[in-house]
This record gives C-alpha cells, sequence and structure tokens, in this order.
C-alpha cells in the first residue's frame, strides 16, 4: 500500500514537472510586457518618436515655405 502511494506521487510529481504550459503563457506575458514599455518610450517622450516627427515637419514646413511665398 506505502509503495502504491509512493509510486503515484512520483507519477504526480513527474507529469507536473513535465507540464509546461504555465510556461508559454507566462513567456509570452514577458514579451507583452517588454512591448509595451518600448512601445510606451517611443510614443511617451517628447524627445521620442513624437518629437522626431515633429522636428521633420518643422524643418519640410520651412524648407518649402519660401518656395512657395516667392522668397
Amino acid at each position: 500500500m506505502f509503495l502504491k502511494t509512493i509510486t503515484k506521487a512520483q507519477a504526480v510529481l513527474q507529469q507536473f514537472k513535465n507540464d509546461e504550459r504555465g510556461v508559454t503563457a507566462i513567456e509570452y506575458a514577458i514579451i507583452a510586457v517588454a512591448i509595451a514599455a518600448i512601445v510606451a518610450t517611443v510614443f511617451g517622450s517628447n524627445d521620442g518618436l513624437t518629437g522626431a516627427l515633429d522636428a521633420a515637419m518643422d524643418n519640410i514646413v520651412d524648407q518649402v515655405t519660401p518656395t512657395v511665398s516667392g522668397g
């Protein structure tokens, strides 16, 4: 009886050890957090992508305005 219980417990522990379903979910969660941090950094700061796009558009407007107004 005791041997049967030990064998059953070993089988359950081995099955638990080999179960990797939760590991995949954790990996996806880590990747999602990393992507969210990157997106927040790029779009959240004034010197990020938004600032670069604003500066580029200002430069284009500054270059085009003299041409359009005849200067």
